[in-house]
């Protein structure tokens, strides 16, 4: 017999897990299908496990830093890589039971298996048959795989989270933030790392005052950095790799990696026969409403979202289950001054504008700069710096962005996000007392304009 919802979602990740236990808690009759772990990538393959990882590499960092201190560290630490993997599992086998409970206290019903339309009204899971009123598409994206001979042997952020051995020799193609996380994680677990990519210098659309920076400083410690330089090809010989690369050389690894983008993950769902159109990036066509072509299927999140990140997800996923299930029309979305963050080392924080954005949008702008080495430096004898950004809108003296590469940015950045979205000119960060001493505080204390 088939089973009728009011609501039934598509994947179980952060969104779409969202949106099901708030329409559940509406009194909706919801169902969700997932066919893989509960949690989508953030929580399996994504935010969460990187998030893991880099903590593990900092503390490799921790420890050197510490000797100037005081603390006699020896020097012939090493790292226990399955204990690592085991215990960052279980976390996420934790994760996992989260989830199933959320969905469990509102009611929704799980059916596990990967869900296909066979028209616009019903879905197939694995030969089992459902219908709903309304539907929502939230299956996020995957990994892009390269196309290139041998493109196939790459790993994939899909494949790395589960490596089963400890990598020594890595090669990374990709210039964005997760080509970026992946290097300080391998570097700081104690692999020699070379990132290739292929435009002058990664991190395209961050401010590139901070991406410089962080390409210096990701230099300092042995990550081989090679801009304007691609992967050509890749072969296999037993446990090793050769990568080679357009400017002629082979780089031999144990671990080649891929992090080229990712596409929606959207090829085994039968779009066409709901009806469900595409944008022209590949993403699923939506409305303000998230509705797409068809009007009672919904897709947001990853596989259609103005911002790929976890907590536009979440918020959208919960803003639609308010407006089809407790007749809350005017709920939405600010998507104004997302603040993200690059787990690399330094890390980096930014919401708002870059300056160079602020230019292209034609904003009228004061700068602030300050580069300084943190504190804790000063004993640890790490050759670290910090570099904080400022840009202001001279008509109105809003700050429209803020950016900063250093320890702690994305804790730092989160604050200021909450200013920028009140509104906030420099003369409010101005008139802010300082907590010093903190790197925090250069944000408060800025006040000569860079000359141009």
């Amino acid at each position: 017999m088939t089973k009728h919802y009011d609501y039934f979602v598509i994947g179980a990740g952060s969104g779409g897990t969202r949106s099901a236990r708030i329409a559940g808690s509406h009194g909706a009759k919801v169902g969700i299908a997932e066919g893989s772990d509960l949690g989508g990538t953030c929580v399996n393959l994504g935010c969460i496990p990187k998030k893991l990882l880099a903590y593990g590499a900092d503390y490799g960092f921790h420890l050197d830093d510490a000797r100037g201190f005081g603390w006699d560290i020896p020097h012939d630490i090493t790292l226990d890589w399955k204990k690592l993997i085991e215990n960052k599992n279980k976390e996420i086998s934790r994760l996992n039971g989260i989830y199933q409970t959320l969905l469990d206290n509102t009611g929704v019903e799980l059916t596990n298996g990967f869900a296909s339309f066979e028209d616009a009204n019903t879905l197939s899971i694995d030969g089992q048959s459902v219908t709903a009123d309304n539907i929502l598409i939230a299956v996020g994206g995957t990994p892009r795989r390269p196309k290139f001979e041998g493109g196939e042997l790459m790993a994939t952020s899909d494949e790395v989270f589960h490596w089963p051995d400890q990598p020594k020799n890595v090669v990374i193609q990709g210039g964005g933030y997760i080509a970026v996380e992946f290097a300080h994680i391998f570097h700081g677990l104690g692999a020699h790392v070379t990132l290739l990519y292929r435009g002058e210098l990664f991190l395209r659309g961050f401010d590139r005052d901070i991406s410089a920076a962080l390409a210096e400083e990701m230099r300092k410690p042995g990550i081989d950095l090679r801009f304007n330089t691609d992967v050509t090809k890749v072969e296999k010989n037993g446990d090793q790799y050769a990568v080679h690369t357009s400017t002629g050389e082979t780089l031999e690894c144990d671990l080649p990696i891929a992090a080229i983008g990712r596409d929606p993950n959207i090829s085994s769902l039968n779009l066409e026969k709901a009806g469900v159109e595409l944008a022209p990036n590949g993403q699923i066509a939506i409305n303000d409403q998230y509705q797409t072509s068809a009007p009672h299927i919904y897709a947001l999140g990853d596989v259609a979202s103005r911002a790929q990140l976890t907590p536009v997800a979440i918020q959208e996923g919960h803003l639609l289950a308010d407006r089809l299930f407790a007749d809350m029309p005017d709920r939405s979305v600010s998507y104004d001054n997302i603040a993200t963050a690059i787990f690399s080392a330094p890390p980096i924080g930014t919401v708002g504008l870059s300056e160079e954005a602020a230019l292209e949008a034609g904003f009228e702008i004061d700068v602030y700069n300050s580069g300084f080495q943190p504190l804790k430096h000063k004993l640890s004898g790490r050759d670290e710096k910090t570099l904080m950004k400022l840009i202001v809108d001279t008509k109105t003296d809003k700050v429209i962005g803020a950016h900063m590469m250093g320890m702690d940015a994305p804790e730092i950045l989160q604050g200021v996000a909450i200013a920028m979205n009140m509104g906030a000119t420099k003369a409010d960060f101005d008139r802010t007392m300082a907590i010093h001493p903190t790197s925090a505080e250069e944000f408060v204390l800025m006040r000569t304009k860079r000359s141009n």
